[in-house]
């Protein structure tokens, strides 16, 4: 588990702050940027635009989830690493197995979300949503990781839940945006 008090402990250049709370057997309900990766308890988040990548060893039994809401920044420089992006949020977790002594590959992915939020008769669309779920493949493809399960896309919200004592992962679609219902 990592939450503020781990910060001091971070390498050079990282950042833990992102990470909430999780009692053990607890709940930690991710907000964006938010990341996790431990053993008990469960981790949930919202999703709209924004990508959830769960990850579960199913020997070491541990796992974690992040939240990202943009693909990655333009220009980190020297900045720490932020959860916000998914290139870092997922930097951020791979620091976590790492230490654990595994690799990507022995890791079971999931990736949610990216749903397009934006009404049809926008003038601006930026397809935030889209280039989530883009970096999210790219990032399972690259890193090795073991894909499991996809659902992402279309214009409804998700909630996800990951259980770190199972690594079992259940996904609630929401209802589909009025403007989303109207395309059909």
């Amino acid at each position: 588990m990592h939450s503020k008090k781990d910060a001091a402990s971070s390498p050079p250049g990282t950042t833990r702050a992102a990470s909430p709370e999780l009692p053990v057997g607890g709940v930690a309900h991710l907000m964006p940027g938010q990341w996790h990766f431990g053993r008990h308890g469960t981790l949930r988040t919202l999703l709209g635009s924004c990508v959830a990548i769960t990850l579960w060893h199913p020997i070491k039994r541990c796992g974690g989830m992040c939240h990202f809401l943009l693909p990655n920044r333009q220009h980190r420089g020297t900045a720490p690493l932020d959860g916000r992006y998914g290139d870092e949020a997922v930097e951020l977790m791979l620091d976590s197995l790492r230490r654990l002594g595994t690799q990507p590959g022995d890791y079971l992915a999931h990736l949610y979300g990216g749903a397009d939020t934006m009404p049809d008769g926008s003038q601006v669309k930026f397809n935030v949503g889209q280039r989530n779920i883009e970096q999210g493949w790219a990032l399972i493809d690259q890193l090795g990781f073991q894909l499991q399960d996809v659902d992402v896309g279309d214009n409804v919200p998700r909630t996800v839940s990951l259980n770190l004592d199972t690594g079992q992962v259940e996904v609630k679609r929401g209802q589909p945006t009025v403007q989303g219902a109207a395309r059909r």
